[in-house]
């Protein structure tokens, strides 16, 4: 990384635009009255993607940056889960036809901290209120230390399609200092069992920036990884916000690495995955040449949303559980956050919307010319602009941030069409923020660019 980029940008605090405008703008203008009528207002011809949030883990990984809770007993999950058949209810009364649904993804948390009858039975709901054809895509999220073989067996014969297992690192150093100890065995057990059981999209969720990692560390784990051959890797850099999670302050933070180490552990992980056949998939995916998101790269048609960069056209994204986030074609809605008045709204008989945003006609502008320049490294301006209505004149003129980025080498403007050149897509968040019309207006610490 040339050291004035590096000074420049490097320490930057930017979203990672998995939505814009990003969660720091929502608000409680946007309730459960507004979020039911935009339910109801839906067109019957429109597609959806549904995320169900299960916030409930055995124990705390001091990095986690997710909505849990931590819980020995299966009483609270038990209650939880009857909450959310609930609002899943709730939210398909309100939607005038049972809509065609072409994902489905289970985060948290550990979705599979449930028991395999308990998501056996959710999966049927979901089949019973929405329209789940032979092609849906049924993702999950787990946590190999805690999966057994009867929720591996449960996985399988629901239909589910992709798994993405937490491996972060393999470095025992590294464990102990996030408080995540998980051998490479146990990792291996699950992969294999969940392809024995039918799954065979395997993801592996990797993070940079942990304490005490190095450059040796992050490629031992990427080897150790590929001879498991997962189709999918997630690459992401460790947020250290303890500000907003207060169980990161057990980390250590002299013993962090600083933004050229970050970027020197990024690179490294990158070279090893696409030396291992892999194909980089914007800024932080990589995925085998057959994959159906490699084919979506090709074709311009990767999209990116709360789950980071995904094949999934559907025009609406639901959400349920405690803190979900939706998209509807009006804008986003999320849930309370604290499980007890989610709870509490739920078993009221009304939805549990605690804010959300309205989206404007320059929202939607922005979040395409950042949805293609996250996901391309390139946007046709002028071509956006032209699908909104608007001038590009009135995006590429009012920018001054654009004027920097290019005379610093990191972008090329040709006419209309941007580009981020090569060298420099490592800062492609701080490509994407010149869009963001809202940056620095909430005054909410985001991680850094690097």
């Amino acid at each position: 990384m040339r050291d004035d980029l590096r000074a420049r940008y490097g320490e930057e605090r930017l979203p990672r635009y998995t939505s814009y405008p990003t969660a720091p703008q929502f608000s409680g203008a946007v309730g459960h009255e507004a979020y039911g009528q935009w339910l109801s207002d839906l067109a019957p011809e429109a597609t959806a993607s549904l995320y169900l949030h299960v916030p409930f883990c055995r124990s705390m990984c001091w990095y986690c940056g997710c909505h849990t809770t931590i819980t020995q007993r299966d009483a609270p999950i038990l209650d939880y889960l009857a909450v959310l058949r609930r609002e899943i209810g709730l939210v398909a009364d309100r939607i005038a036809k049972p809509m065609d649904v072409r994902h489905v993804h289970f985060g948290g948390g550990t979705p599979t901290i449930m028991e395999p009858a308990e998501f056996a039975g959710l999966m049927d709901l979901l089949r019973q209120r929405f329209s789940l054809g032979e092609g849906a895509e049924i993702a999950i999220e787990i946590d190999p230390r805690t999966l057994t073989r009867a929720m591996t067996a449960a996985l399988g014969a629901a239909g589910v399609t992709r798994a993405s297992l937490g491996v972060q690192s393999f470095d025992p150093v590294v464990q102990r200092a996030i408080n995540r100890i998980q051998s490479y065995e146990q990792t291996a057990r699950a992969t294999e069992g969940l392809r024995e059981a039918g799954i065979r999209g395997i993801n592996f969720d990797l993070i940079y920036g942990l304490p005490h990692q190095t450059v040796e560390s992050c490629v031992e784990t990427v080897k150790k990884s590929i001879a498991l051959r997962p189709e999918r890797f997630s690459v992401f850099g460790y947020a250290h916000v303890p500000s907003f999670k207060k169980h990161q302050r057990k980390i250590d933070e002299a013993a962090l690495p600083d933004g050229e180490a970050r970027y020197a552990q990024a690179e490294a992980i990158a070279e090893a995955l696409v030396a291992a056949g892999y194909r980089r998939i914007g800024l932080d995916h990589y995925a085998l040449p057959e994959d159906t998101m490699v084919q979506a790269q090709d074709e311009g048609v990767l999209h990116r949303n709360f789950q980071g960069y995904t094949t999934d056209p559907s025009d609406v994204l639901i959400g349920f559980g405690a803190s979900a986030i939706g998209r509807l074609t009006q804008g986003y809605a999320q849930n309370e956050v604290v499980l007890g008045r989610y709870a509490e709204r739920i078993l009221r008989g009304e939805l549990a919307t605690a804010k959300g945003y309205a989206l404007t006609a320059d929202d939607r502008l922005r979040a395409d010319l950042i949805e293609r320049v996250m996901c391309d490294f390139r946007v046709d301006v002028g071509q956006v602009c032209r699908q909104h209505e608007t001038a590009p004149e009135s995006i590429l003129e009012v920018i001054p941030k654009l004027r920097m980025l290019q005379d610093d080498g990191i972008i090329r403007l040709e006419g209309n069409v941007l580009s981020v050149n090569e060298d420099a897509r490592f800062l492609v968040r701080s490509v994407a923020s010149a869009f963001d019309a809202y940056l620095g207006a909430s005054g909410r610490t985001h991680s850094r660019a690097v």
